[in-house]
């Protein structure tokens, strides 16, 4: 299927490793000019060199900690500098924030502000050049709604998707649409270092009905999907990519 991106324009957060990786890989294949952005220059410049390798327009790099004072607003405004302008945004830096009952304001505020509020600034910050040039598409990474226990990443990701559903009824006028994707167990660095072999092998036989982690690439396909012209009747959704973990039915 031609998707209808080559000639697209992108910006890629999280981009130095798993899901945003991939979706950075799948735009390029797809013939997406891209910013790709992350704390991590090295990997981001490994990257570079996969796409290129692989026949895609080069990716230019911006370096960011979301968590800086401006972050949003800095890497909204060098995305379209080097870019001219920016029709697909993929919103997928974040991390997980487990927190005790007790735990103060400060680690709250980290929390919100790297899994919510960076998210809506950048994606507020871009907006007006998809909506001057009539078309955009904005693909949020989120998180699931079935928490085991207190996590803030959690709290930030469920306002992501009352967020997302009440701009896409603001913006959906304008060509732009939005959609958010909450992963299951997709194999990530962070996956490798907090569960060992052995327990995902158990957890996936007993709780997965497809019987094992996903892979990266198996969430960006849906990502650049939803990033292309042809996605144009699909906003304001959640589109869980999980192998059937989630266990509520809609």
């Amino acid at each position: 299927m031609d998707l209808q991106l080559a000639g697209k324009t992108g910006l890629v957060t999280g981009a130095s490793a798993g899901i945003g990786r991939a979706i950075a890989k799948g735009l390029a294949a797809e013939g997406v000019r891209l910013v790709v952005a992350a704390r991590r220059r090295e990997l981001l410049e490994t990257l570079v060199s996969e796409i290129e390798a692989a026949g895609g327009p080069t990716p230019q790099i911006v370096t960011a900690d979301v968590l800086e004072e401006g972050a949003a607003q800095r890497l909204a405004d060098e995305s379209l500098s080097a870019l001219g302008q920016v029709d697909i945004l993929i919103n997928c830096a974040g991390g997980s924030r487990p927190l005790p009952i007790d735990a103060g304001e400060a680690q709250w505020e980290e929390a919100m502000t790297l899994n919510f509020t960076r998210v809506r600034q950048l994606t507020h910050a871009l907006l007006p050049c998809m909506i001057e040039n009539g078309w955009g598409r904005i693909v949020n990474i989120t998180g699931k709604s079935e928490p085991e226990g207190l996590n803030a990443a959690f709290a930030a990701k469920a306002a992501i998707h009352a967020w997302a559903k009440g701009l896409s009824r603001e913006v959906g006028q304008h060509g732009i649409t939005i959609n958010s994707i909450p992963p299951g167990r997709i194999m990530s660095e962070q996956i490798e270092r907090n569960y060992p072999p052995e327990y995902r092998a158990e957890h996936a036989a007993k709780e997965i009905p497809v019987g094992r982690y996903g892979e990266p690439e198996e969430l960006a396909c849906l990502a650049v999907f939803l990033a292309s012209p042809i996605a144009r009747y699909i906003t304001g959704a959640v589109l869980p990519v999980d192998g059937g973990l989630r266990r509520y039915s809609f």
